[in-house]
């Protein structure tokens, strides 16, 4: 009886033993973000705590650029990947096309990529460019015809569009052809946002946020 009951301490401490060893072979470690710092493997990403354990695992899907230009606050500025108000930027891939959504940090997929272009969270809100493929319906061979719609809004922490601000045109989703598009919204405030016109700079428009 006494050596069952040691094997299953045993059982019972393997996972708190193996969470807790050191992680070895790291080629970058990220600052403290949100109190979590990421950790890179070759390509993939996880987060650690401040006591150093790997609390979301290695994985693909997170944003980076070593090449990021750090002075933008979109996703060409994000150097490596970072919580900001408890979400991260995710990609996937949409075709040829990478499309961006957010997690939490649990590693659950919250807000599901959907944008072009978009900024991390900022006093509960994020804009961006947002992408929607609507079925428009089938052609004369049974083949499924789809329209893209392109639009900058502004997203709350819940993944609600809050407001839309005018439909984008001229992007196009084929690799050879595809630039990403600028956000051309800014929030400004919870009273006001700024709101790139084509060609004729900017304007500054009155918003009303729910409390």
């Amino acid at each position: 009886m006494k050596r069952i009951i040691v094997v299953f301490m045993v059982v019972l401490a393997l996972p708190v033993m193996a969470f807790s060893q050191d992680l070895k072979g790291i080629d970058e470690i990220a600052p403290f973000s949100d109190g979590l710092a990421a950790v890179r493997q070759g390509n993939q990403w996880g987060f650690i705590n401040q006591e150093g354990a790997l609390v979301i695992d290695f994985r693909s899907d997170l944003l980076w650029n070593k090449d990021a230009n750090t002075s933008r606050s979109d996703i060409k500025g994000v150097r490596y990947p970072m919580f900001k108000e408890g979400k991260c930027i995710v990609w996937k891939m949409e075709g040829d096309i990478p499309l961006y959504g957010f997690m939490d940090k649990t590693g659950v997929v919250v807000i599901e990529p959907q944008f072009l272009n978009v900024r991390s969270f900022e006093n509960g809100y994020t804009t961006g460019v947002l992408f929607r493929k609507v079925l428009m319906g089938q052609n004369e061979i049974k083949m499924s015809v789809f329209d893209y719609k392109f639009n900058d809004v502004l997203m709350d922490s819940s993944g609600k569009i809050v407001e839309f601000f005018g439909e984008r045109e001229n992007i196009q989703m084929r690799k050879n052809r595809y630039e990403l598009p600028s956000i051309w919204v800014n929030k400004l405030s919870d009273k006001a946002v700024a709101v790139k016109t084509k060609g004729k700079g900017w304007d500054v428009r009155k918003l009303a946020l729910e409390n």
